[in-house]
């Protein structure tokens, strides 16, 4: 297997002995579950008495008390990781090593979901976090700008298709906020048409609190539906801006969606913009963009760019990304020294290695691993579904899926719910075996649980 020699190299690290935006359809059934009753806060306010052992603390009910979603990444909550509030298994740890995490309990478990596909070299990969500490280590912020921010912006331009230029910001959400006010700075227009997950910022999201004169700028359509975004295209006419779209959205677009998209945006005069979030620096490092052909006037890149540092890149051709001139994109720390050092040593990992070959290779071997685990079971209603790179585990019952989780984490599995696992380089031959070691047994388990009530 290719991602063997990764390892061969001396890149694996050990977890210590001792003390993650999501798809689409996860956005929208995290919305209907509704989180438990929290805790009052002063059950932790003052107590002396309480334990001061970190495994002794119940880290989920304290969350609850001071977070008022119980976590600060949506994804993150108990309610998003397993289904339901009360299930039992890890939400917090304290350390992360390659493909493991550690929590507070001291328990280790192999991760899938690897930072909900924010790292991709792995936790803790050694070039990323040396980068990372020299850059701490001069000073990471300043009154100026750091040089470095510069010259990762020229290293990205030869590696995206439509990099003309850049402008660095923190997060997802943030830079495609950024990439739609910039697309409608330039067309001098407002309606926009989206398909996926862009993020919880007003542009896009129907939750509550945004206001309908928003909400009405934005126009959703299905992924992969060519019919619905002609239809959105023709009822938006002179007043559309922009189409952003997520490329791959469980599986690859076909050919007819991404060329509609291109030529509807060119014929209207709009501004086509591809989140790239997912899959920048692991179908390609340029993205969809660099294995389709297809380029976007502007695309927006993070999570694997910096291997789970906080930046975000909107890219794009110089015409569209000049607009960001005439109105006002800025984040104090927006190009803060130490996530611009982790992206560059990202792009030397790619530049010395086909980390996004590796990264396939090493996620059809996690596919296949849990497929035989879901054939030797005999278990009916579970597939593994998506692409190499970014799979999902799909339950017919949600009930079922609940319980699995629960079952593969007390074996030492992390598998992400309703949304994708993803291939990492820390997952090697071994951590493999383990996987699919520990979906058999929480398969097995879980249909003697059901055969027992029956």
């Amino acid at each position: 297997m290719p991602f063997r020699r990764f390892f061969e190299r001396g890149a694996k690290r050990e977890a210590p002995a001792t003390d993650d935006e999501s798809s689409v359809e996860e956005f929208a059934s995290e919305q209907d579950v509704e989180a438990e009753a929290e805790p009052d806060e002063a059950d932790y306010e003052g107590d002396d008495s309480a334990p001061e052992d970190a495994h002794e603390i119940d880290w989920t009910a304290r969350a609850r008390a001071v977070l008022p979603t119980g976590a600060s990444t949506g994804s993150k909550r108990a309610e998003a990781l397993y289904g339901d509030a009360s299930a039992v298994g890890p939400t917090h740890y304290v350390s992360a090593s390659g493909c493991r995490v550690v929590d507070p309990r001291g328990d280790t478990y192999i991760d899938c979901i690897m930072a909900l596909g924010a790292v991709a070299l792995g936790y803790g990969e050694p070039q990323v976090q040396q980068a990372a500490m020299v850059a701490i280590a001069e000073g990471h912020v300043s009154g100026l700008s750091h040089v470095r921010e510069v010259d990762l912006a020229e290293r990205l331009r030869d590696h995206i298709p439509c990099a003309e230029m850049v402008q660095f910001l923190k997060s997802g959400a943030e830079g495609v906020s950024a990439a739609v006010r910039i697309a409608r700075t330039y067309t001098n227009r407002d309606v926009v048409i989206g398909s996926g997950y862009f993020g919880w910022h007003d542009w896009s999201s129907d939750a509550a609190g945004v206001p309908d004169a928003v909400r009405s700028l934005f126009r959703s359509v299905p992924f992969d539906d060519v019919a619905a975004l002609e239809e959105a295209a023709r009822d938006a006419g002179p007043r559309l801006a922009a189409i952003v779209i997520e490329p791959v959205v469980e599986r690859m677009p076909s050919d007819a969606w991404i060329g509609a998209a291109r030529e509807l945006a060119t014929s209207l005069g709009a501004v086509l913009v591809f989140d790239e979030m997912k899959t920048g620096f692991r179908l390609r490092p340029g993205g969809y963009q660099a294995l389709s052909g297809v380029t976007p006037d502007l695309a927006v890149f993070g999570k694997a760019l910096a291997n789970g540092f906080p930046l975000a890149a909107v890219v794009g051709h110089r015409d569209v990304m000049e607009a960001a001139r005439r109105t006002w994109i800025s984040s104090t720390l927006a190009g803060e020294s130490v996530a611009v050092a982790a992206a560059s040593a990202v792009l030397d990992a790619h530049e010395a290695t086909d980390i996004c070959a590796n990264l396939a290779a090493i996620g059809q071997a996690m596919r296949a691993s849990v497929t035989t685990a879901i054939e030797a079971a005999g278990i009916t209603g579970v597939t593994v579904e998506g692409i190499d790179p970014m799979w999902l585990l799909r339950f017919e019952d949600p009930h079922r899926e609940t319980r699995f989780l629960e079952l593969a984490a007390s074996h030492g599995v992390l598998f992400k719910r309703g949304a994708y696992n993803y291939a990492a380089m820390a997952h090697d031959e071994e951590t493999i075996t383990e996987i699919e070691a520990a979906a058999s047994a929480a398969l097995v388990e879980l249909l003697e649980e059901e055969n027992g009530r029956a």
